[in-house]
């Protein structure tokens, strides 16, 4: 009878230690499972106290929108601080693009920390051009733009403008709010889609972003991360010693209505300000032409001038000088081109890490975004370090 017991005690001794042995540390996640389910324990893990100091700023700073902390996210913040020079960029322009985006998102009724998507989509560029075709500051596809009510013609391309954009990015946003009740979800589907939300939502049965994230598109799934790193980086860029740049816009602008066709190259002239100013406060024209009638009065965004120019510019906008027609510019267009490549007149210039098409622009007299666009052959916005662009010299 003793040595039974003993033996039984042994046995015993022996499926504790075994069971001891297939243990994993509490909190950790199988590796095939991490993707989907990291976000639930990312809370339980500890974390370390950069991380979780990162955790604590992103709480303080939240408003409506859940601004979760992953890994994905850290990478996206890590990412944005590699870059420092780019986000004190955008940072800068912010102070110029935010007030726009706030109006809109208030008369939608919709968060205005959304308004951190537009840095995700274009860097605050309203002549960005994405490699399948999407425009301006909150990249518009066609049929989207017109399903929201943008207009795209000869004259204008409403997606680049910063206004009209904005309230159509408002409208959808609210949409997709309004079907899947949850602000990540109608964020990631302004990347992808509402229906492949939809169809990831049926794959997974669950209706929140983190749990979905595997069955979505793998820009979609990188999208959210990226929205919630530039929230983080948008309002604690002080605690990584980057220094917003000096906004190369007036802050105070005046908008008038013209309701002729009137040259942005003669209204410059009056103002005596830079042609190429005025263009990026007024991208939606493309030819540098206003198309105003009186049926359909277009805007026209100015900085603020004194009275005696504000005088001479209302006669202009009322007796204005003829400006060439579409036709005149399209016939003389390819001339201009050979010419230009014939005789080198143009200069050459270097990219350099977050340059964009509208920045460089401003650097040279004579420049504009559809001219240089024009003279290097580009069909997208989209600009890498180290590349050469040929740039006009008048």
């Amino acid at each position: 009878m003793k040595k039974l017991l003993i033996l039984v005690f042994c046995l015993f001794c022996l499926h504790a230690v075994k069971a001891a042995t297939g243990l994993q540390p509490v909190g950790a996640t199988p590796k095939h499972l991490k993707d989907t389910t990291f976000a639930h324990a990312a809370n339980q893990l500890p974390l370390s106290g950069y991380e979780g100091q990162i955790k604590r700023r992103l709480d303080s700073i939240k408003k409506d929108i859940p601004l979760d902390y992953n890994e994905f996210v850290q990478n996206y913040i890590d990412i944005y601080l590699q870059n420092r020079e780019e986000m004190a960029h955008v940072l800068g322009l912010a102070k110029y693009y935010f007030p726009i985006y706030e109006k809109a998102f208030h008369n939608a009724g919709i968060p205005p920390e959304i308004e951190y998507l537009s840095i995700v989509e274009s860097k605050l560029d309203p002549y960005a051009v994405s490699r399948v075709g999407a425009t301006g500051p909150w990249q518009f596809m066609t049929t989207t733009a017109k399903l929201y009510g943008l207009n795209m013609d000869s004259y204008v391309d409403e997606r680049r403008d910063p206004v009209r954009a904005s309230y159509a990015a408002a409208a959808y946003l609210k949409d997709a709010y309004e079907e899947f009740g949850d602000w990540l979800l109608a964020i990631a589907s302004y990347n992808c889609g509402k229906s492949n939300i939809e169809n990831a939502m049926a794959k997974s049965g669950a209706n929140d972003f983190w749990s979905i994230r595997q069955y979505l598109p793998v820009e979609t799934r990188n999208y959210v991360p990226a929205y919630i790193a530039v929230a983080y980086i948008m309002n604690c860029y002080s605690k990584h010693n980057i220094v917003p740049e000096a906004c190369q816009f007036s802050m105070k602008m005046d908008t008038l209505l013209v309701d002729k066709y009137v040259s942005l190259s003669n209204i410059s002239g009056i103002l005596n300000i830079d042609v190429k100013l005025l263009s990026i406060l007024n991208p939606v024209y493309r030819t540098y032409i206003i198309n105003g009638s009186a049926a359909n009065p277009r805007r026209l965004i100015i900085p603020q001038t004194s009275s005696d120019k504000f005088a001479a510019l209302y006669d202009a906008l009322n007796n204005p000088s003829p400006v060439p027609s579409l036709g005149f510019l399209h016939r003389h267009r390819h001339d201009y081109e050979a010419s230009s490549s014939k005789n080198h007149n143009y200069i050459t210039y270097r990219v350099r890490r977050g340059d964009t098409l509208g920045a460089i622009a401003l650097k040279f007299d004579g420049a504009s975004v559809e001219k240089i666009r024009s003279l290097n052959g580009l069909t997208s916005a989209q600009l890498q370090p180290g590349m050469k662009l040929k740039i006009s010299k008048g």
